[in-house]
């Protein structure tokens, strides 16, 4: 009962956005299902926010990456707010009986084995479809890291897209999206203002804003 009250925990907040945002509301809605998922979730005491970027397609920030909930609580905004909401996984998660369910949830399958690398692909899913939001852990482990994987950034630079800034906040029991940029291809100044979000906007920032550089200020040439 304890799991279920959990999986079901949020509440849905309409605070003010720090700036003008194309999606500060949560999007009325007369579903059924999503009415259902929108009253489960304000049972736990937590809130969702929204501060969508004015596109229709960018790439979703899902930081920090502390646990298996962290999936959970992104298809249950999913579902609440009704956006579509894309994930990438290995192209064999995607094979029979699991494939339509993984589909079903958002995933994209991706070749890690083929020449073409990971950000290649990830672009050219953007350039195939107008309406597309992909989110990405960059830190790619729920353990820490010592730094962000690259792969979300040159995503979204070479898409041509902004980046979502995607949070989760246990103490303050808050998750959702608080943002964007866009990226300009200066990777120090970009870096500095992610930092500073999320300095700002999750309380235990400082035990994971360190890991937020890259290896190297140019674009991975490998699958990253």
């Amino acid at each position: 009962m304890a799991t279920l009250y959990l999986i079901m925990a949020a509440k849905i907040s309409r605070e003010d956005p720090e700036q003008k945002s194309a999606g500060s509301r949560l999007p009325v809605t007369r579903n059924p299902f999503r009415l259902l998922v929108r009253l489960l979730l304000a049972l736990g005491g937590w809130k969702l926010e929204l501060e969508l970027p004015p596109a229709p397609s960018y790439v979703i920030i899902g930081a920090p990456h502390t646990s298996n909930w962290d999936w959970v609580m992104m298809l249950l905004g999913k579902w609440a707010t009704g956006l579509r909401v894309h994930w990438a996984g290995k192209h064999t998660l995607f094979r029979r009986p699991f494939g339509p369910l993984m589909r079903r949830l958002g995933g994209i399958p991706v070749d890690r084995t083929s020449s073409t690398n990971l950000v290649d692909q990830l672009v050219a899913a953007f350039a195939s479809r107008p309406d597309f939001r992909l989110i990405i852990a960059p830190e790619g482990t729920r353990k820490p890291v010592d730094r962000w994987k690259s792969g979300f950034y040159y995503i979204a630079l070479g898409a041509g897209v902004p980046i979502a800034l995607g949070y989760f906040d246990l103490q303050r029991k808050a998750f959702g999206i608080g943002g964007w940029i866009v990226p300009t291809g200066n990777v120090a100044v970009d870096l500095e203002r992610i930092r500073a979000f999320y300095r700002r906007k999750v309380s235990t920032a400082e035990r994971f804003v360190h890991s937020i550089r890259f290896a190297s200020s140019t674009r991975p040439q490998a699958h990253q």
